[in-house]
């Protein structure tokens, strides 16, 4: 008998996490629909223990959120969870046809390629505000690389009139090929930059 797999496609046992600081933070559980349903939060790093497609599930509810202004809204979004896991599906069926690669690594790859290692904090020191570059946690790199995907699809559909699927497949393809043109990188560049400007 053949064990689990993620939406009874794809395997995440065969997935390799090549960053060892982030090992620890990508959850890659076989579940056939990864619905944790809260079953964590009572637990300190609980988000390492939720799988991490559930995960990128998650931040799609509030995609377009940016800030405290909240320019974009993710009100289509929003208690949709049937609609929102046909879109993964969907999206992960459109990466492994165009890398003929499981998709699931192709996602973890574009996690590691989008995750900042370095950024600046600021703070105040008397009466003048300093900026100290500082390392990313391992959670804060995931969560920043999962946001930065979710936006970046999100702006690219609302522009657009063409299925969501193909906007979020193609944001995790330039993500997993480094791709500097597309918002996840790029934040991560120039966060990276502008620590490299605080030291």
């Amino acid at each position: 008998m053949e064990g689990v797999k993620l939406f009874d496609k794809w395997d995440c046992d065969e997935v390799e996490i090549e960053d060892p600081g982030l090992r620890r933070y990508i959850n890659l559980d076989n579940i056939m629909a990864p619905r944790s349903k809260g079953r964590h939060p009572d637990k300190q790093f609980y988000k390492a223990d939720v799988q991490i497609v559930e995960r990128l599930l998650n931040r799609l509810y509030v995609a377009g959120h940016r800030g405290n202004k909240h320019k974009i809204t993710s009100g289509h979004n929003v208690g949709k969870s049937e609609k929102l896991w046909t879109l993964i599906e969907k999206s992960f069926e459109i990466i492994e046809e165009e890398t003929e690669e499981n998709p699931v690594q192709v996602f973890v790859k574009a996690i590691e390629n989008s995750a900042p290692k370095e950024e600046v904090v600021s703070y105040q020191r008397g009466g003048v505000i300093a900026r100290e570059a500082v390392i990313v946690s391992p959670m804060r790199r995931v969560d920043l690389a999962l946001r930065m995907i979710a936006q970046g699809a999100y702006e690219k559909r609302l522009a657009a009139e063409d299925d969501a699927e193909k906007y979020l497949a193609e944001e995790i393809i330039a993500a997993y090929e480094n791709d500097s043109s597309i918002r996840s990188i790029r934040d991560k560049q120039r966060r990276e930059r502008e620590a490299e400007g605080a030291r």
